[in-house]
């Protein structure tokens, strides 16, 4: 009886984020009360706050759904113990356009982050959880770039804090801008391109040494 009750739980939970996920998309964040996510999802209020605190916890756990896949690439290129961590991360940002650009979940979810979450007085706990985000990417970013500079993949001078930032600002550009204007470029077609670019940014760039 336990494990069917934690089972169902778990469906709950599951279509709960399921419905915010579909109401989130068509009415932006902001516009989307919790009654109504209750009512798409078929339980009531109370069921959607026996699994998340609040609207902004409950796009936060949206959003984390996304980060699970990419992960492992993404300890991989942290490791020390990786030979290739630059490539780790250029098979790591291939897959995350590739999954944008052609998983429907992966483009609903990243197109409410990008261009229908507004950071009003209700959503300050997203806003904090996405600020804290920010940073810990930019600080993996730097560990993966730091050890690719030990491997000998990057100059030795690279200023891997401004790198990271760098490369965190244009892998987040490219995204948003396919996302508001998809017709605008090819995202899955020319993703390693794109990847090599950003990539070059960091060999070439002048400014971005110490």
């Amino acid at each position: 009886m336990v494990r069917r009750t934690k089972e169902e739980a778990q469906e709950t939970r599951k279509q709960i984020l399921e419905a915010a996920e579909q109401a989130f998309y068509e009415r932006g964040v902001a516009r989307t009360t919790l009654a109504d996510i209750a009512a798409l999802a078929g339980v009531t209020r109370g069921a959607i706050y026996w699994h998340f605190s609040n609207k902004a916890d409950l796009v936060q756990a949206m959003l984390d759904t996304l980060h699970e896949p990419l992960d492992e690439m993404a300890r991989a290129s942290e490791s020390e113990d990786e030979v290739d961590p630059l490539g780790c991360m250029r098979k790591l940002l291939i897959h995350l356009f590739h999954q944008v650009a052609l998983d429907p979940k992966t483009r609903r979810i990243n197109e409410i982050l990008f261009h229908k979450c507004e950071f009003t007085d209700e959503m300050c706990d997203l806003r904090r959880q996405r600020q804290t985000a920010s940073l810990e990417c930019n600080l993996r970013i730097g560990l993966a770039l730091r050890n690719a500079v030990h491997r000998g993949q990057l100059p030795e001078n690279l200023d891997t804090i401004r790198a990271a930032v760098c490369m965190h600002a244009y892998i987040d550009g490219i995204l948003g801008q396919w996302l508001l204007v998809p017709d605008s470029f090819q995202l899955h077609q020319e993703a390693e391109r794109w990847v090599d670019i950003g990539l070059d940014m960091l060999r070439l760039s002048p400014s971005l040494r110490n």
